[in-house]
Protein backbone atom coordinates (compact mmCIF):
# COMPACT_ATOMS: atom_id res chain seq x y z
CA UNK A 1 0.00 0.00 0.00
CA UNK A 2 1.58 3.26 -1.02
CA UNK A 3 1.66 6.45 1.04
CA UNK A 4 -0.66 9.23 -0.01
CA UNK A 5 0.65 12.57 -1.19
CA UNK A 6 -1.40 15.62 -2.04
CA UNK A 7 -2.46 19.05 -0.92
CA UNK A 8 -3.43 17.95 2.57
CA UNK A 9 -0.15 16.13 3.07
CA UNK A 10 1.82 19.13 1.85
CA UNK A 11 -0.11 21.39 4.15
CA UNK A 12 0.74 19.10 7.06
CA UNK A 13 4.41 19.35 6.20
CA UNK A 14 4.37 23.17 6.25
CA UNK A 15 1.90 23.79 9.05
CA UNK A 16 2.41 23.55 12.79
CA UNK A 17 5.89 22.31 13.60
CA UNK A 18 6.45 21.22 10.00
CA UNK A 19 8.59 18.34 8.84
CA UNK A 20 11.38 19.27 11.26
CA UNK A 21 9.00 19.80 14.19
CA UNK A 22 8.49 17.77 17.32
CA UNK A 23 4.90 16.82 16.51
CA UNK A 24 5.29 15.67 12.90
CA UNK A 25 3.12 12.63 12.34
CA UNK A 26 3.72 9.61 10.16
CA UNK A 27 0.96 8.51 7.81
CA UNK A 28 -0.77 5.22 8.51
CA UNK A 29 -0.16 4.32 4.87
CA UNK A 30 3.59 4.85 5.25
CA UNK A 31 3.70 2.83 8.47
CA UNK A 32 2.11 -0.07 6.59
CA UNK A 33 4.37 0.42 3.58
CA UNK A 34 7.45 0.23 5.81
CA UNK A 35 6.44 -3.30 6.79
CA UNK A 36 6.94 -4.37 3.16
CA UNK A 37 10.66 -3.47 2.99
CA UNK A 38 12.45 -6.82 2.41
CA UNK A 39 15.09 -6.42 5.13
CA UNK A 40 12.55 -5.14 7.66
CA UNK A 41 9.58 -7.46 7.04
CA UNK A 42 8.39 -9.68 9.88
CA UNK A 43 6.94 -13.07 9.06
CA UNK A 44 3.16 -13.41 9.46
CA UNK A 45 2.57 -16.64 11.37
CA UNK A 46 0.03 -15.82 14.09
CA UNK A 47 -3.71 -16.45 14.32
CA UNK A 48 -6.42 -15.12 16.65
CA UNK A 49 -5.91 -18.20 18.84
CA UNK A 50 -2.17 -17.51 19.10
CA UNK A 51 -2.85 -13.90 20.13
CA UNK A 52 -5.41 -14.96 22.72
CA UNK A 53 -2.90 -17.42 24.15
CA UNK A 54 -0.30 -14.64 24.31
CA UNK A 55 -2.75 -12.40 26.16
CA UNK A 56 -3.73 -15.06 28.68
CA UNK A 57 -0.09 -16.12 29.01
CA UNK A 58 1.13 -12.69 30.06
CA UNK A 59 -1.83 -11.66 32.26
CA UNK A 60 -2.23 -14.84 34.30
CA UNK A 61 0.81 -15.13 36.58
CA UNK A 62 1.43 -15.54 40.29
CA UNK A 63 -1.04 -12.73 40.91
CA UNK A 64 -3.97 -15.10 40.49
CA UNK A 65 -2.65 -17.24 43.37
CA UNK A 66 -1.49 -14.36 45.60
CA UNK A 67 -3.26 -11.09 44.81
CA UNK A 68 -6.80 -12.47 45.02
CA UNK A 69 -6.47 -13.45 48.69
CA UNK A 70 -4.21 -10.55 49.69
CA UNK A 71 -6.67 -7.92 48.45
CA UNK A 72 -9.59 -9.79 50.02
CA UNK A 73 -7.90 -9.62 53.43
CA UNK A 74 -6.65 -6.05 53.21
CA UNK A 75 -9.14 -4.15 51.03
CA UNK A 76 -12.49 -5.71 50.17
CA UNK A 77 -13.30 -9.01 51.87
CA UNK A 78 -15.43 -11.40 49.78
CA UNK A 79 -16.49 -8.47 47.56
CA UNK A 80 -13.05 -8.68 45.96
CA UNK A 81 -14.86 -10.61 43.20
CA UNK A 82 -16.81 -7.43 42.41
CA UNK A 83 -13.53 -5.48 42.45
CA UNK A 84 -12.15 -7.77 39.74
CA UNK A 85 -15.22 -7.11 37.61
CA UNK A 86 -14.78 -3.33 38.08
CA UNK A 87 -11.09 -3.58 37.15
CA UNK A 88 -11.98 -5.75 34.17
CA UNK A 89 -14.41 -3.10 32.91
CA UNK A 90 -11.73 -0.41 33.30
CA UNK A 91 -9.32 -2.57 31.29
CA UNK A 92 -12.01 -3.23 28.69
CA UNK A 93 -12.22 0.53 28.02
CA UNK A 94 -8.52 0.59 27.19
CA UNK A 95 -8.78 -2.71 25.29
CA UNK A 96 -11.46 -1.28 22.98
CA UNK A 97 -9.14 1.61 22.10
CA UNK A 98 -6.21 -0.75 21.49
CA UNK A 99 -8.41 -2.95 19.29
CA UNK A 100 -9.35 -0.06 16.98
CA UNK A 101 -5.78 1.13 16.61
CA UNK A 102 -4.34 -2.34 16.09
CA UNK A 103 -6.87 -3.11 13.35
CA UNK A 104 -6.29 0.27 11.68
CA UNK A 105 -2.48 0.35 11.99
CA UNK A 106 -1.42 -3.35 12.04
CA UNK A 107 2.25 -2.53 12.58
CA UNK A 108 4.74 -3.61 15.26
CA UNK A 109 5.20 -1.20 18.13
CA UNK A 110 1.74 -1.00 19.69
CA UNK A 111 1.22 2.32 21.52
CA UNK A 112 4.43 3.75 20.02
CA UNK A 113 3.21 3.25 16.44
CA UNK A 114 -0.30 4.42 17.30
CA UNK A 115 0.94 7.67 18.85
CA UNK A 116 3.28 8.33 15.89
CA UNK A 117 0.23 8.32 13.61
CA UNK A 118 -1.90 10.54 15.84
CA UNK A 119 0.07 12.62 18.37
CA UNK A 120 3.43 13.10 16.66
CA UNK A 121 7.07 12.07 16.82
CA UNK A 122 8.07 13.37 20.25
CA UNK A 123 5.02 11.84 22.01
CA UNK A 124 5.69 8.62 20.07
CA UNK A 125 9.32 8.60 21.23
CA UNK A 126 8.26 9.21 24.83
CA UNK A 127 5.74 6.36 24.80
CA UNK A 128 8.25 4.04 23.09
CA UNK A 129 10.89 4.92 25.66
CA UNK A 130 8.31 4.29 28.38
CA UNK A 131 7.37 0.89 26.94
CA UNK A 132 11.01 -0.21 26.75
CA UNK A 133 11.42 0.51 30.48
CA UNK A 134 8.08 -1.05 31.37
CA UNK A 135 8.65 -4.31 29.52
CA UNK A 136 12.33 -4.66 30.48
CA UNK A 137 11.69 -4.18 34.19
CA UNK A 138 8.58 -6.31 34.03
CA UNK A 139 10.50 -9.19 32.47
CA UNK A 140 13.34 -8.87 34.99
CA UNK A 141 10.92 -8.87 37.93
CA UNK A 142 9.06 -11.90 36.58
CA UNK A 143 12.31 -13.79 35.98
CA UNK A 144 13.39 -13.18 39.58
CA UNK A 145 9.99 -14.38 40.82
CA UNK A 146 10.28 -17.51 38.66
CA UNK A 147 13.73 -18.16 40.10
CA UNK A 148 12.32 -18.04 43.63
CA UNK A 149 9.69 -20.67 42.83
CA UNK A 150 12.22 -22.94 41.15
CA UNK A 151 14.64 -22.66 44.08
CA UNK A 152 11.79 -23.56 46.43
CA UNK A 153 10.96 -26.64 44.37
CA UNK A 154 14.66 -27.61 44.26
CA UNK A 155 14.95 -27.17 48.02
CA UNK A 156 12.00 -29.53 48.51
CA UNK A 157 13.84 -32.08 46.38
CA UNK A 158 17.00 -31.69 48.49
CA UNK A 159 18.99 -29.68 45.91
CA UNK A 160 20.37 -26.35 47.10
CA UNK A 161 22.06 -23.68 44.99
CA UNK A 162 25.08 -21.86 46.44
CA UNK A 163 24.07 -18.60 48.14
CA UNK A 164 26.14 -16.54 45.69
CA UNK A 165 24.01 -17.82 42.79
CA UNK A 166 20.62 -16.96 44.27
CA UNK A 167 20.67 -13.16 43.81
CA UNK A 168 21.05 -10.12 46.05
CA UNK A 169 19.08 -10.27 49.29
CA UNK A 170 19.37 -9.61 53.04
CA UNK A 171 22.04 -7.00 52.44
CA UNK A 172 24.28 -9.50 50.67
CA UNK A 173 25.42 -9.56 47.06
CA UNK A 174 24.99 -12.32 44.55
CA UNK A 175 23.93 -13.18 41.02
CA UNK A 176 20.60 -14.89 40.30
CA UNK A 177 21.81 -17.45 37.80
CA UNK A 178 18.39 -19.08 37.31
CA UNK A 179 16.72 -15.79 36.34
CA UNK A 180 19.54 -15.01 33.93
CA UNK A 181 19.45 -18.43 32.27
CA UNK A 182 15.65 -18.27 31.86
CA UNK A 183 15.81 -14.94 30.02
CA UNK A 184 18.63 -16.11 27.74
CA UNK A 185 16.80 -19.36 26.90
CA UNK A 186 13.59 -17.50 26.05
CA UNK A 187 15.57 -15.02 23.95
CA UNK A 188 16.84 -17.94 21.87
CA UNK A 189 13.30 -19.22 21.34
CA UNK A 190 12.10 -15.78 20.23
CA UNK A 191 14.97 -15.47 17.74
CA UNK A 192 14.10 -18.88 16.28
CA UNK A 193 10.70 -17.68 15.07
CA UNK A 194 7.23 -16.58 16.12
CA UNK A 195 5.65 -19.94 15.29
CA UNK A 196 8.00 -21.77 17.66
CA UNK A 197 7.42 -19.06 20.28
CA UNK A 198 3.65 -19.39 19.94
CA UNK A 199 3.82 -23.21 20.24
CA UNK A 200 5.97 -23.05 23.38
CA UNK A 201 3.66 -20.40 24.83
CA UNK A 202 0.56 -22.48 24.00
CA UNK A 203 1.94 -25.48 25.90
CA UNK A 204 2.95 -23.40 28.92
CA UNK A 205 -0.35 -21.51 29.01
CA UNK A 206 -2.26 -24.79 28.65
CA UNK A 207 -0.50 -26.19 31.72
CA UNK A 208 -1.04 -22.95 33.65
CA UNK A 209 -4.75 -22.63 32.89
CA UNK A 210 -5.26 -26.33 33.65
CA UNK A 211 -3.71 -25.83 37.08
CA UNK A 212 -5.93 -22.80 37.71
CA UNK A 213 -9.07 -24.72 36.71
CA UNK A 214 -8.09 -27.70 38.89
CA UNK A 215 -7.53 -25.37 41.83
CA UNK A 216 -10.93 -23.72 41.28
CA UNK A 217 -12.73 -27.06 41.07
CA UNK A 218 -10.84 -28.61 44.01
CA UNK A 219 -11.25 -25.49 46.14
CA UNK A 220 -15.01 -25.40 45.56
CA UNK A 221 -15.33 -28.59 47.68
CA UNK A 222 -13.89 -26.73 50.69
CA UNK A 223 -16.11 -23.63 50.36
CA UNK A 224 -18.30 -22.66 53.31
CA UNK A 225 -21.15 -20.19 52.83
CA UNK A 226 -20.52 -18.69 56.27
CA UNK A 227 -17.19 -17.28 55.04
CA UNK A 228 -19.02 -14.96 52.64
CA UNK A 229 -20.70 -13.03 55.48
CA UNK A 230 -20.49 -10.12 55.48
CA UNK A 231 -19.96 -9.97 51.71
CA UNK A 232 -19.13 -6.24 51.97
CA UNK A 233 -17.40 -5.72 55.36
CA UNK A 234 -17.85 -2.40 57.22
CA UNK A 235 -15.70 0.47 55.97
CA UNK A 236 -12.56 1.64 57.79
CA UNK A 237 -9.80 4.17 56.95
CA UNK A 238 -6.98 2.76 54.83
CA UNK A 239 -3.49 2.59 56.27
CA UNK A 240 -1.16 4.32 53.81
CA UNK A 241 2.45 5.42 53.63
CA UNK A 242 3.97 8.71 54.72
CA UNK A 243 5.80 11.34 52.68
CA UNK A 244 6.77 10.22 49.20
CA UNK A 245 5.52 6.71 49.99
CA UNK A 246 1.96 8.05 50.20
CA UNK A 247 -0.31 7.97 47.12
CA UNK A 248 0.01 11.10 44.99
CA UNK A 249 -3.73 11.79 45.28
CA UNK A 250 -3.36 12.01 49.05
CA UNK A 251 -0.49 14.49 48.83
CA UNK A 252 -2.29 16.70 46.28
CA UNK A 253 -5.90 16.64 47.47
CA UNK A 254 -5.62 15.31 51.01
CA UNK A 255 -7.94 12.46 49.98
CA UNK A 256 -7.59 9.42 52.21
CA UNK A 257 -8.91 6.18 50.67
CA UNK A 258 -10.82 3.66 52.74
CA UNK A 259 -10.73 -0.12 52.93
CA UNK A 260 -13.81 -2.35 52.91
CA UNK A 261 -17.29 -0.97 52.41
CA UNK A 262 -18.41 0.21 48.96
CA UNK A 263 -15.39 2.52 48.58
CA UNK A 264 -13.19 -0.42 49.54
CA UNK A 265 -14.38 -2.24 46.43
CA UNK A 266 -13.08 0.60 44.26
CA UNK A 267 -9.86 0.80 46.29
CA UNK A 268 -9.43 -2.93 45.71
CA UNK A 269 -10.15 -2.47 42.00
CA UNK A 270 -7.26 0.02 41.84
CA UNK A 271 -4.98 -2.69 43.26
CA UNK A 272 -6.20 -5.67 41.25
CA UNK A 273 -6.21 -3.62 38.04
CA UNK A 274 -2.50 -4.32 37.82
CA UNK A 275 -3.19 -8.05 37.69
CA UNK A 276 -4.66 -7.43 34.21
CA UNK A 277 -1.65 -5.59 32.83
CA UNK A 278 -0.26 -7.29 29.74
CA UNK A 279 -3.19 -7.68 27.36
CA UNK A 280 -1.90 -4.61 25.49
CA UNK A 281 1.21 -6.57 24.48
CA UNK A 282 -0.98 -8.50 22.04
CA UNK A 283 -1.01 -5.35 19.89
CA UNK A 284 2.79 -5.47 19.50
CA UNK A 285 2.41 -8.66 17.45
CA UNK A 286 -0.07 -7.14 14.96
CA UNK A 287 2.51 -7.08 12.16
CA UNK A 288 3.15 -10.82 12.59
CA UNK A 289 -0.53 -11.76 12.40
CA UNK A 290 -1.98 -13.29 9.25
CA UNK A 291 -5.22 -11.30 9.41
CA UNK A 292 -4.55 -8.48 11.91
CA UNK A 293 -7.68 -6.46 11.13
CA UNK A 294 -9.84 -9.35 12.32
CA UNK A 295 -7.63 -11.33 14.69
CA UNK A 296 -5.91 -8.65 16.82
CA UNK A 297 -9.19 -7.26 18.28
CA UNK A 298 -10.31 -10.85 18.93
CA UNK A 299 -7.03 -11.65 20.67
CA UNK A 300 -7.09 -8.53 22.86
CA UNK A 301 -10.73 -8.72 23.92
CA UNK A 302 -10.83 -12.53 24.11
CA UNK A 303 -7.81 -12.82 26.40
CA UNK A 304 -9.15 -10.06 28.67
CA UNK A 305 -12.53 -11.80 28.98
CA UNK A 306 -10.93 -15.18 29.83
CA UNK A 307 -8.63 -13.64 32.43
CA UNK A 308 -11.48 -11.74 34.10
CA UNK A 309 -13.53 -14.93 34.46
CA UNK A 310 -10.57 -16.82 35.96
CA UNK A 311 -9.77 -14.02 38.42
CA UNK A 312 -13.37 -13.77 39.60
CA UNK A 313 -13.65 -17.55 40.01
CA UNK A 314 -10.42 -17.81 42.04
CA UNK A 315 -11.43 -14.89 44.28
CA UNK A 316 -14.80 -16.52 45.00
CA UNK A 317 -13.09 -19.80 45.88
CA UNK A 318 -10.39 -18.36 48.15
CA UNK A 319 -12.81 -16.21 50.16
CA UNK A 320 -15.18 -19.17 50.48
CA UNK A 321 -12.46 -21.58 51.67
CA UNK A 322 -11.26 -19.38 54.54
CA UNK A 323 -12.58 -16.30 56.33
CA UNK A 324 -11.13 -13.24 54.60
CA UNK A 325 -9.70 -11.90 57.86
CA UNK A 326 -7.72 -15.13 58.36
CA UNK A 327 -6.15 -15.31 54.90
CA UNK A 328 -2.37 -15.01 54.67
CA UNK A 329 -0.88 -12.26 52.50
CA UNK A 330 2.13 -14.19 51.14
CA UNK A 331 0.46 -17.27 49.66
CA UNK A 332 -3.24 -17.01 50.55
CA UNK A 333 -4.62 -19.63 48.19
CA UNK A 334 -1.93 -22.21 48.99
CA UNK A 335 -2.29 -21.55 52.73
CA UNK A 336 -6.08 -21.83 52.45
CA UNK A 337 -5.64 -25.36 51.08
CA UNK A 338 -3.21 -26.17 53.88
CA UNK A 339 -5.73 -24.89 56.44
CA UNK A 340 -8.34 -27.12 54.82
CA UNK A 341 -6.03 -30.13 55.22
CA UNK A 342 -5.12 -30.42 51.52
CA UNK A 343 -1.37 -29.72 51.22
CA UNK A 344 -1.14 -31.46 47.83
CA UNK A 345 -3.09 -28.64 46.19
CA UNK A 346 -0.78 -26.08 47.78
CA UNK A 347 2.17 -27.78 46.05
CA UNK A 348 0.27 -27.81 42.76
CA UNK A 349 -0.27 -24.06 43.08
CA UNK A 350 3.48 -23.47 43.44
CA UNK A 351 4.11 -25.61 40.36
CA UNK A 352 1.46 -23.75 38.36
CA UNK A 353 2.92 -20.39 39.37
CA UNK A 354 6.43 -21.40 38.30
CA UNK A 355 5.23 -22.69 34.94
CA UNK A 356 3.02 -19.67 34.41
CA UNK A 357 5.79 -17.15 34.92
CA UNK A 358 7.72 -18.68 32.02
CA UNK A 359 5.11 -17.51 29.51
CA UNK A 360 4.83 -14.10 31.18
CA UNK A 361 8.57 -13.57 30.80
CA UNK A 362 8.61 -14.67 27.17
CA UNK A 363 5.76 -12.42 26.08
CA UNK A 364 7.24 -9.39 27.85
CA UNK A 365 10.48 -10.00 25.95
CA UNK A 366 8.49 -10.33 22.74
CA UNK A 367 6.70 -7.03 23.26
CA UNK A 368 9.86 -5.15 24.17
CA UNK A 369 11.81 -6.34 21.14
CA UNK A 370 8.95 -5.36 18.78
CA UNK A 371 8.74 -1.83 20.18
CA UNK A 372 12.52 -1.45 19.90
CA UNK A 373 12.39 -2.84 16.34
CA UNK A 374 9.67 -0.38 15.27
CA UNK A 375 11.57 2.60 16.72
CA UNK A 376 14.75 1.42 15.00
CA UNK A 377 12.97 1.04 11.64
CA UNK A 378 11.83 4.67 11.94
CA UNK A 379 15.39 5.81 12.64
CA UNK A 380 14.70 6.97 16.20
CA UNK A 381 17.04 4.21 17.40
CA UNK A 382 20.02 2.89 15.36
CA UNK A 383 18.76 1.32 12.11
CA UNK A 384 21.17 -1.58 12.63
CA UNK A 385 18.62 -3.17 14.96
CA UNK A 386 15.73 -3.15 12.47
CA UNK A 387 17.10 -5.91 10.21
CA UNK A 388 15.21 -9.19 10.41
CA UNK A 389 16.81 -12.63 10.30
CA UNK A 390 16.92 -13.97 6.72
CA UNK A 391 15.77 -17.43 7.79
CA UNK A 392 13.57 -16.93 10.85
CA UNK A 393 11.99 -13.60 9.91
CA UNK A 394 12.45 -12.18 13.43
CA UNK A 395 14.15 -8.95 14.60
CA UNK A 396 17.06 -10.97 15.94
CA UNK A 397 19.46 -8.11 16.62
CA UNK A 398 17.10 -6.16 18.86
CA UNK A 399 15.90 -9.39 20.49
CA UNK A 400 19.44 -10.52 21.36
CA UNK A 401 20.49 -7.08 22.60
CA UNK A 402 17.50 -6.66 24.87
CA UNK A 403 17.57 -10.28 26.00
CA UNK A 404 21.16 -9.97 27.18
CA UNK A 405 20.47 -6.65 28.94
CA UNK A 406 17.38 -8.01 30.69
CA UNK A 407 19.23 -11.20 31.66
CA UNK A 408 21.96 -9.18 33.37
CA UNK A 409 19.40 -6.90 35.07
CA UNK A 410 17.45 -9.94 36.27
CA UNK A 411 20.62 -11.42 37.70
CA UNK A 412 21.21 -8.41 39.94
CA UNK A 413 17.63 -7.16 40.47
CA UNK A 414 15.73 -6.66 43.71
CA UNK A 415 11.99 -6.59 42.97
CA UNK A 416 10.91 -4.28 45.80
CA UNK A 417 10.12 -1.09 43.84
CA UNK A 418 10.43 -2.03 40.17
CA UNK A 419 6.90 -3.40 39.83
CA UNK A 420 5.35 0.02 40.51
CA UNK A 421 7.38 1.53 37.65
CA UNK A 422 5.88 -1.12 35.37
CA UNK A 423 2.40 -0.13 36.51
CA UNK A 424 2.72 3.60 35.89
CA UNK A 425 4.34 2.99 32.51
CA UNK A 426 1.45 0.82 31.38
CA UNK A 427 -1.20 3.28 32.54
CA UNK A 428 0.61 6.09 30.73
CA UNK A 429 0.44 4.03 27.53
CA UNK A 430 -3.31 3.50 28.08
CA UNK A 431 -3.85 7.27 28.28
CA UNK A 432 -1.88 7.91 25.09
CA UNK A 433 -3.73 5.25 23.08
CA UNK A 434 -7.17 6.47 24.21
CA UNK A 435 -6.31 10.07 23.24
CA UNK A 436 -4.91 8.82 19.94
CA UNK A 437 -8.23 7.19 19.01
CA UNK A 438 -10.04 10.50 19.43
CA UNK A 439 -7.42 12.45 17.47
CA UNK A 440 -7.16 9.98 14.59
CA UNK A 441 -10.95 9.86 14.24
CA UNK A 442 -10.80 13.62 13.63
CA UNK A 443 -7.67 13.87 11.49
CA UNK A 444 -8.21 10.70 9.41
CA UNK A 445 -11.92 9.88 9.26
CA UNK A 446 -11.25 8.29 5.85
CA UNK A 447 -9.15 5.42 7.23
CA UNK A 448 -10.67 1.94 6.93
CA UNK A 449 -11.35 0.64 10.43
CA UNK A 450 -12.30 -3.03 10.61
CA UNK A 451 -12.93 -2.56 14.34
CA UNK A 452 -14.34 0.68 15.71
CA UNK A 453 -14.31 1.63 19.38
CA UNK A 454 -17.98 2.22 20.30
CA UNK A 455 -19.29 5.52 21.66
CA UNK A 456 -16.32 7.69 20.73
CA UNK A 457 -15.31 9.98 22.41
CA UNK A 458 -17.10 8.73 25.55
CA UNK A 459 -15.26 5.38 25.83
CA UNK A 460 -11.75 6.82 25.25
CA UNK A 461 -12.44 9.66 27.71
CA UNK A 462 -13.61 7.18 30.35
CA UNK A 463 -10.47 5.11 29.67
CA UNK A 464 -8.28 8.19 30.22
CA UNK A 465 -10.07 9.08 33.46
CA UNK A 466 -9.85 5.51 34.79
CA UNK A 467 -6.12 5.31 34.00
CA UNK A 468 -5.39 8.71 35.54
CA UNK A 469 -7.29 7.77 38.69
CA UNK A 470 -5.20 4.62 39.08
CA UNK A 471 -1.98 6.53 38.39
CA UNK A 472 -2.87 9.04 41.12
CA UNK A 473 -3.20 6.16 43.58
CA UNK A 474 0.46 5.19 43.04
CA UNK A 475 3.12 6.47 45.50
CA UNK A 476 4.67 9.88 44.79
CA UNK A 477 8.15 8.32 44.71
CA UNK A 478 7.03 6.16 41.78
CA UNK A 479 6.07 9.32 39.91
CA UNK A 480 9.51 10.80 40.62
CA UNK A 481 11.34 7.74 39.27
CA UNK A 482 9.09 7.76 36.22
CA UNK A 483 9.77 11.48 35.63
CA UNK A 484 13.54 10.89 35.80
CA UNK A 485 13.34 8.11 33.18
CA UNK A 486 11.16 10.27 30.92
CA UNK A 487 13.59 13.20 31.24
CA UNK A 488 16.45 10.91 30.25
CA UNK A 489 14.41 9.79 27.25
CA UNK A 490 13.90 13.38 26.09
CA UNK A 491 17.68 13.95 26.26
CA UNK A 492 18.32 10.83 24.15
CA UNK A 493 15.69 11.94 21.62
CA UNK A 494 17.26 15.35 21.05
CA UNK A 495 20.78 13.87 21.02
CA UNK A 496 20.01 11.09 18.52
CA UNK A 497 16.42 10.38 17.51
CA UNK A 498 15.40 13.79 16.20
CA UNK A 499 18.44 14.08 13.89
CA UNK A 500 18.30 10.48 12.62
CA UNK A 501 14.53 10.21 12.20
CA UNK A 502 13.58 8.98 8.71
CA UNK A 503 10.53 11.21 8.85
CA UNK A 504 12.65 14.23 9.72
CA UNK A 505 15.05 13.47 6.85
CA UNK A 506 12.19 13.45 4.39
CA UNK A 507 12.14 9.70 3.73
CA UNK A 508 8.47 9.41 4.71
CA UNK A 509 5.53 11.78 4.23
CA UNK A 510 3.73 13.36 7.14
CA UNK A 511 0.11 12.58 7.84
CA UNK A 512 -2.60 14.86 6.51
CA UNK A 513 -4.37 17.06 9.01
CA UNK A 514 -7.85 18.53 9.14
Amino acid sequence: MSAQHGPTGARAGRGGWGRSGLFRTKTVEQSIQDTEEPEHTLRRDLSAFDLTVFGVGVVIGTGIFVLTGKVAKENAGPSVAVAFVVAGVACALAALCYAEFASTVPVAGSAYTFSYASLGELPAWIIGWDLILELALGCAVVAVGWSSYIRSLLDNAGWHLPQALTGSHDGGFGFDVLACVLVLALTGILVAGMKLSSRVTAVVVGVKVTVVLIVIIAGSFFVSGANYHPFVPPSKPAVGGNGLAAPLIELIFGFTPSDFGVMGIFAAAAVVFFAFIGFDIVATAAEETRNPQRDVPRGILGSLAICTVLYVAVSIVVTGMQKYSELSTDAPLADAFKAAGAPFWAGLISFGAAVGLTSVCMILLLGQSRVFFAMSRDGLLPRFFSTVHPRYGTPYRSTVLLGVVVAVVAGFTSIDVLAELVNIGTLFAFVVVALGVIILRRTRPDLPRSFRTPFVPAVPVLSVLASLWLMLNLPAETWLRFAVWMALGVVVYFAHGRRRSRLGQGETPTAPTV
